[in-house]
């Protein structure tokens, strides 16, 4: 059976084969392992604490906050907290945050080791950043390509707002999928998934883009109930910036609308029809590896920009 689609195969003509073995042999001992990678601007009272919370993550080994731009002690107090600190000279955006931080993890992963795994979190959560090893426990386990936070279900305020609910109906009529927390910035997931996810949409639409992206192109998507508190500190999550969240989560969708990337008609409703709530999108084996992009064949996202290790 040939490699799902998102997925890359390397060329082993002509490389030594014994070589080749100690490398699989190596790669298959070796633990999964994790990076966080937190993008902060004038964060700096709260990203200590969420950077030592982090620490407490199973799997982790690697924490990775990019300054976007800050005019305070964000970058110095994450460092002094353990984390590798990167400094954008002026601020340029969370997508182009996320990025620098994902070449950095690609350039601290070894080569006879799995590729780690790709935490993405908020920098003002505090203590409460701990809770994302619900995440990386789901991609870890391979129940899910990419985990997603969602509140508690008794929740009844998150996920309304326009820029949420536009969202949903977009993603569901896009893949037939319909998430309860479609903008949520919490997220665990593999570095196919993550490659073929970018180049990332500007601003707040990265979410919604990345959802229908990794959709069709065949990986796999769950969300997990997760209690995050913001302290407050950071000032570009989107819930702060309904405005904004929904000028840009309008153009990825309709950047996404106008290349037509979507599920076939037939796979989004048979997928839809095995849907639960918590459970694995698609759920069912029919569903899974067969989007297609009705724009003359190529993935969406897929190998455009991929950063490899």
């Amino acid at each position: 059976m040939g490699p799902r689609r998102g997925q890359r195969t390397g060329n082993l003509e002509g490389v030594n084969q014994s070589g080749v073995e100690d490398l699989r042999r190596g790669s298959a001992s070796a633990p999964q392992r994790v990076a966080a990678i937190i993008c902060a601007h004038n964060s700096g009272v709260d990203i200590a604490s969420t950077v030592r919370s982090c620490r407490a993550i199973p799997g982790v080994d690697l924490l990775v906050v990019v300054d976007d731009g800050s005019d305070d002690d964000t970058g110095r107090n994450a460092r002094l907290a353990g984390a590798v600190v990167v400094r954008h000279s002026v601020p340029r955006g969370r997508a182009s945050a996320l990025e620098t931080g994902v070449k950095v993890v690609a350039m601290r992963d070894r080569a006879d080791w799995p590729p780690r795994l790709l935490l993405l979190l908020s920098a003002d959560l505090g203590e409460s950043a701990v809770e994302a090893s619900a995440l990386v426990e789901a991609v870890m386990t391979g129940t899910a390509d990419c985990a997603c936070a969602a509140p508690p279900a008794t929740d009844p305020s998150v996920g309304r707002s326009l820029a949420e609910n536009f969202a949903r109906s977009s993603i569901r009529a896009a893949t037939g999928w319909e998430p309860q927390a479609p903008l949520s910035e919490e997220r665990c997931l593999t570095r196919e998934a993550l490659n073929a996810a970018i180049p990332f949409s500007a601003g707040y639409g990265i979410e919604v883009g990345m959802t229908i992206d990794l959709l069709v192109d065949g990986f796999t998507l769950v969300e997990v109930p997760c209690t995050f508190v913001h302290l407050g500190s950071d000032h570009t999550i989107g819930s702060l910036n309904r405005t904004a969240q929904y000028r840009d989560t309008a153009l990825a969708i309709l950047h996404r609308r106008l290349r037509r990337v979507s599920l076939p008609a037939a796979v989004r409703r048979e997928a839809a029809r095995h849907q639960r709530a918590g459970s694995p999108y698609p759920g069912s084996p029919s569903a899974a590896g067969e989007g297609s992009v009705h724009e003359g064949g190529s993935g969406a996202g897929a190998g455009s920009g991929s950063v490899q290790a």
